[in-house]
C-alpha cells in the first residue's frame, strides 16, 4: 500500500552527516593499522626483553689494580756498590814534604782511576809536556807516576778525587769544595810551588777566595802574584811557640793537557809549559837536587 499523503516522510540526511555516521560505525584507518602493527611490535619488544634478560646482570670484573698496602714494607733495592755507582779509583797522591813542584789536576779520568797512574789516557799530553819542557829527562810512561818525586822533585794531586769521563761532568760546587782540601795539603807538605793543570782549577780557587768568578781581563796563564800563594801559614794561625809562619807555595797556572781541549794550539801550550820547566830546572840546580837511583 502506498503511503498516504498524511504520513510524514523520513527526514533527509545531508551527505556530510551520513559520512560521519559511517566513519563512526567503521574502524578508522589508524585503528586498522594499529591492530595490524601492534602484535608485531609486541613480539619485537618481547624478544628484546628476553634477549636483555639473557645477558649477565654484571660485567666481568676487570683485573684489580695492584696497590701497596699502607702496612706493607717496600722491598729495598740492592745497595749500590762502588763498582756499579762510580768508577774505580786506584790513584794515590804523591806529595812528600818539600817538593820543588806539586801538580794539581782537575780530577782523575776513567783510565787513570782504573790504572792508578796520572794522566794515563794515551791522548793526554801531560807526559809529553813534562819532557818537552825539561821537567823530566825523558818521556816517561804513566806507570812511572810514583817515581816522579824521587827522580825530579815533583808530585801530583787533584782538586776533586772522583773519576769522571771528562772534567765537564764536575759541578762548580764540587770544584769549589776541593779548594780547602788543596790548601790543607799544600800547608801540610809545603812544596815550593804548585802548578794548576787547567784554567778551571784557578777559577775555582778565585771563586772561593773572592766570592765571585774571575773576569776575562783578570785571568792569565803563568805565575800569579805572590799574594795568591796557596797554603799560607800565618803566625797567628799557630799556637804560641809552634814555629814561624810560611809564605805559601807560589802558583803557576798551566794549560790543560787533555786531548779533548782544542782552544789552544800545541805550540801555545808548549810556550806556557816551557816557562814552568825552565824554573823547575833552575830550582833543582839551586837546591842541589840529586835524583834517586831506583
Amino acid at each position: 500500500m502506498s503511503p498516504t499523503k498524511n504520513e510524514p516522510s523520513p527526514p533527509r540526511q545531508s551527505p556530510l552527516k551520513r559520512k560521519l555516521e559511517h566513519e563512526e560505525n567503521e574502524p578508522s584507518t589508524q585503528q586498522n593499522e594499529t591492530s595490524l602493527v601492534s602484535p608485531t611490535r609486541r613480539i619485537t619488544r618481547s624478544q628484546s626483553t628476553q634477549a636483555l634478560q639473557a645477558l649477565p646482570t654484571t660485567l666481568p670484573a676487570s683485573p684489580p689494580k695492584r696497590t701497596r698496602s699502607s702496612n706493607s714494607i717496600p722491598t729495598p733495592s740492592p745497595s749500590p756498590t762502588p763498582n756499579s755507582t762510580s768508577p774505580i779509583c786506584r790513584l794515590r797522591d804523591t806529595i812528600p814534604p818539600n817538593l820543588i813542584l806539586l801538580f794539581i789536576g782537575v780530577n782523575p779520568g776513567i783510565m787513570t782511576g782504573q790504572t792508578g797512574f796520572v794522566y794515563a789516557h794515551p791522548s793526554n799530553r801531560y807526559w809529553k809536556l813534562l819532557y818537552t819542557s825539561g821537567i823530566t829527562a825523558r818521556r816517561h810512561p804513566p806507570c812511572d807516576t810514583y817515581r816522579l818525586p824521587a827522580l825530579y822533585g815533583v808530585g801530583n794531586t787533584n782538586i776533586v778525587a772522583r773519576p769522571t769521563r771528562d772534567a765537564s761532568m764536575l759541578s762548580k760546587a764540587e770544584m769549589d769544595a776541593g779548594v780547602a782540601v788543596l790548601e790543607e795539603k799544600v800547608r801540610a807538605n809545603r812544596p815550593e810551588a804548585v802548578c794548576l793543570v787547567g784554567k778551571s782549577i784557578w777559577e775555582a780557587v778565585w771563586r772561593v777566595r773572592r766570592g765571585r768568578g774571575i773576569r776575562k781581563e783578570e785571568f792569565r796563564y803563568g805565575w800569579q802574584d805572590e799574594g795568591e800563594n796557596m797554603g799560607v801559614v800565618r803566625v797567628r794561625d799557630q799556637g804560641e811557640g809552634e814555629g814561624e809562619g810560611w809564605e805559601g807555595a807560589r802558583v803557576f797556572v798551566a794549560t790543560t793537557t787533555s786531548g779533548l781541549a782544542a782552544t789552544m794550539s800545541m805550540a801555545e801550550k808548549e810556550a806556557v809549559w816551557n816557562e814552568l820547566g825552565a824554573w823547575v830546572k833552575r830550582r833543582r840546580e839551586e837546591r842541589g837536587f840529586v835524583a834517586a837511583v831506583n
